[in-house]
């Protein structure tokens, strides 16, 4: 029987955004940076669901992409910029584990951040389709 290792979604959109050429300058993790106040230019990922699909060998994440900038015209190119590289990271190899296919399950929208008072936020949710390493 086959072990399967599944790897950190999260850990494998930010590697592969944050040295991309349409996000120069911009912060891209999955925790804020310190003092972050909603208003610099940074893309958080967060899985936000999904599921293993046995009958494919899959895992399907759902992943949230959260773009801020200092005003919303800014915050807006942030988004973009974040979706146009996404539309790269089919065949994206991480721990062994090889990204099979994408889909935006909900393009970016304004959604205002209750929590940061002064932030500029948009939104959006991608799918991807993912075959983890197995080991025998």
């Amino acid at each position: 029987m086959s072990t399967i290792s599944f790897p950190d979604v999260e850990r494998l959109v930010v590697e592969f955004l944050k040295n991309r050429p349409e996000l120069t300058g911009i912060t891209v993790d999955n925790i804020p940076p310190p003092g972050f106040d909603g208003t610099q230019k940074v893309v958080l990922v967060s899985r936000s669901g999904g599921a293993w699909v046995d009958d494919l060998h899959l895992d399907r994440p759902l992943v949230d992409l959260e773009a801020y900038g200092p005003d919303k015209t800014a915050a807006h190119a942030v988004a973009l910029a974040a979706r146009t590289a996404l539309l790269d990271v089919v065949e994206t190899v991480f721990g062994g584990a090889r990204v099979t296919d994408f889909a935006e399950a909900d393009g970016p929208r304004w959604l205002p951040d209750w929590n940061r008072q002064a932030a500029n936020r948009y939104f959006s949710t991608v799918r991807l389709s993912i075959r983890p390493a197995t080991t025998p």
